[in-house]
């Protein structure tokens, strides 16, 4: 008996392999999908393995003619003899079956034959009695080929495989896709950032300008401070034009009075008042670890002590442990009232309660809000009107790429209010100027540090201008 295995991309190739190698009676033993090749275990081909048998060791014989086999066996008339290579279970099912005593028996025994491979993978010789071979002539029978009768269960079993094997595939590369373009998304920021900082430094070595010493300083604090560079340049060219359109005659106390005004000039429409006489609610919302639920606080005892106003909380970060511990202890301590709220419905209903309030303070939940998802989730629990106010809180040492991410899901929504907090713990504070410059943000908070309320300082253009130029430390 001849064995041999074969590996393939499809079931007709490896008939066809079987059928020109191991002729028409060889028979399949067994089918398995496998995979090869590929890096890591990503990017491998599916193929199929397939073993075929046939008996004797003799050559295929031509196409068209069934093979001989090399060892001719006389089989006893009494009883059916089965291939060797079929399996012993389908073997004793054969000889079970009654050789036919007639040509009308031989057509149903060939029929039952036909029906058998039909329901079976492995095909079943039942061979014609001598009996029946001299009362009828010899009909043209030729073997049915697995190829032309397949088993329906197999076929069904190799679809789903097929199937599952597919959807398996596609959800692999669908995740390997999403993770590589982060991955890239990422990389070509760090590019870019990287041929802007190169590019100002070759501007810089290479700008022959005569600039006073005053300018020059006011360029490497831009620089320090990590403002964007095209921003930093448009401000320096409009210095120096000013500065060669007086004849370079302007004093550094001049040329300091100069800057001052144009960096105020950028930050004239771009400061917020604080929370409005007639506000009614006030939203805070922002990513995990900025520091909302203080800012929260501090706002509340801004308004009690500064304003004598009625304050309510409204709290609906239940996704963090002690959240709400925390807020219940700053309402304690101020004497407000707080309502939990995980709806739509749950806010409306927290509104009716605190009626009575001047002012409403709403702390939203921490998300991952680079995900624009949990923004649009977000927004579902806010009844943003004219009585209310929605400000997002930015943390001032979180990375600048990750903050325009926010602002830009967050700007979708019309919300155009920033609380910077941390600002006692980073040195730079060109990331303000930057949102300001890209985004149509206001600032009207700043925090700079945790106890509360002192650490909380309305934003104005005086402050802001300071802090950029390191001339107030806070």
């Amino acid at each position: 008996m001849r064995v041999k295995r074969y590996i393939v991309d499809t079931m007709p190739d490896a008939m066809l392999k079987i059928r020109s190698e191991l002729g028409a009676d060889a028979v399949i033993l067994s089918t398995k999908e496998m995979k090869i090749g590929g890096f890591l275990g990503m990017f491998q081909k599916k193929k199929i393995e397939v073993i075929a048998a046939t008996e004797g060791d003799a050559a295929p014989a031509p196409k068209g003619k069934p093979a001989m086999p090399a060892t001719p066996a006389k089989p006893p008339a009494s009883a059916p003899v089965a291939r060797q290579a079929v399996p012993e279970a389908y073997r004793k099912s054969s000889q079970l079956v009654q050789p036919p005593s007639s040509p009308q028996a031989a057509t149903n025994s060939s029929t039952l034959a036909a029906v058998g491979l039909q329901e079976r993978e492995d095909p079943i010789i039942t061979p014609i009695s001598p009996a029946a071979k001299l009362q009828a002539p010899e009909p043209e029978l030729r073997q049915p080929s697995v190829e032309k009768v397949p088993s329906l269960a197999s076929a069904r079993l190799e679809a789903a495989i097929q199937s599952a094997t597919a959807k398996e595939h596609t959800s692999t590369l669908s995740a390997q896709e999403s993770t590589r373009s982060a991955k890239e998304e990422r990389l070509l920021e760090e590019v870019q950032q990287m041929k802007m900082w190169i590019s100002q430094l070759a501007k810089k070595q290479g700008d022959s300008r005569e600039m006073p010493p005053s300018l020059q300083v006011f360029q490497q604090q831009l620089m320090n401070q990590e403002v964007n560079p095209e921003l930093a340049d448009a401000w320096v060219d409009d210095l120096y034009e000013a500065w060669v359109s007086s004849g370079k005659m302007l004093s550094d106390e001049d040329m300091r009075a100069q800057i001052r005004t144009l960096v105020g000039g950028f930050l004239k429409d771009r400061i917020g008042m604080g929370i409005g006489n007639f506000t009614k609610i006030v939203y805070i919302a922002g990513p995990t670890g900025v520091g909302k639920t203080t800012t929260i606080a501090k706002l509340a005892a801004d308004q009690i002590f500064r304003l004598h106003k009625k304050v309510g909380f409204i709290t609906a970060d239940t996704y963090r442990i002690s959240a709400i511990e925390q807020l219940r202890t700053y309402a304690s301590i101020l004497n407000v009232p707080l309502e939990v709220v995980q709806s739509p419905g749950d806010v409306q209903r927290a509104m009716q309660r605190l009626e009575h309030c001047d002012l409403i303070l709403m702390d939203t939940a921490g998300r991952n809000y680079l995900n624009e998802l949990f923004v649009a989730e977000l927004h579902s629990l806010l009844a943003p009107s004219a009585a209310s106010e929605t400000y997002l809180v930015l943390s001032l040492t979180s990375k600048t790429q990750d903050m325009k991410r926010i602002t830009e899901h967050f700007s979708k929504y019309n919300l155009d209010k920033v609380i910077f907090t941390k600002l006692d713990e980073t040195e730079s504070v060109g990331t303000i100027y930057n949102l300001l410059n890209e985004y149509p943000l206001k600032v009207s908070f700043l925090t700079n540090g945790q106890n509360v309320p002192d650490d909380l300082l309305q934003a104005d253009g005086e402050l802001l201008v300071d802090i950029l130029l390191g001339e107030r430390k806070l």
